[in-house]
Formats: structure tokens, sequence, C-alpha cells
């Protein structure tokens, strides 16, 4: 899409602080950290959200994940480490280009990324249950 902002930084035409390239995603420091060593993986190619990548692309996403989770806790950046990918405004996704989040966590940092926990009753949770149990066999 030629106006969206994270493809023209995975595609080079926006300079970044880019970790690691390949021929389907750029990663790259965040500009505007939750804490340093913030990383987004891009895909290069424009999907606006995980319901718009094919399975081998979200694979390795996904698998790139990891290998930037292992790089920062080796580098003694993290104690701990978020893997954060949101999808639509309503779970948070202020850039609608597929990225996700590698976030380094210490134990007395800033960042917040709780929820309230809800409580289910047994009908609730057998129904959700039963109606997820047949959707992912579609999938």
């Amino acid at each position: 899409m030629s106006e969206c902002i994270f493809c023209k930084i995975a595609n080079g035409e926006i300079p970044s602080n880019t970790i690691y390239e390949n021929d389907n995603f750029r990663v790259i420091l965040d500009i505007s950290p939750a804490n340093p060593g913030h990383c987004l993986i891009l895909p290069k190619n424009h999907a606006n959200d995980i319901f718009e990548l094919n399975i081998d692309m979200t694979k390795e996403a996904f698998g790139l994940s990891k290998k930037i989770a292992e790089a920062i806790k080796s580098a003694n950046i993290a104690e701990g480490i978020n893997i954060l990918q949101n999808n639509g405004e309503s779970a948070g996704q202020t850039v609608n280009h597929f990225h996700i989040h590698v976030i380094p966590r210490k134990t007395d940092d800033k960042v917040v990324l709780k929820h309230e926990p809800s409580k289910l009753s047994d009908k609730e949770m057998n129904d959700i249950k039963k109606i997820l149990t047949e959707k992912i066999q579609q999938f």
C-alpha cells in the first residue's frame, strides 16, 4: 500500500534502525519503545492484520519473534520478554499493517500489560469450548 508507513519502513523507503532483514521481513528498533531494545517485526508485503497474512508468513513471523527474543535475552538487555501482536482497533492495533512487538522486560520497569481477569460460568466456558473446537477444524 503506497500510503502505509510500515510498508515504507519495511521496504527501505523510510530510514529505520534495522537490526535484521530477509526477503520477507525487516526488524527495526521501535522509535517509541516501551523499553530499550523494543523491536518491531514488519512484513515487507502489506497485510492489515493476522487475518490477511498467509500461514507460511505467519509461521515465519512468529519464528522470527523467537529469534529476536533470544538475541535480546542473550545480550542481557532483558530479564524477560513480551511478544505482542494486536489485531484490530479494539485490540490495541494503531497501525493497520501486521507487526509483532518484541518488548524487553525487567522486574522494575514501568511497562503495564495487564487485564482484569473475568470469571466465566461452567456453561459459558463449555459453550465457548464447543464453538471454538468446531471452528478450529475449519482452518
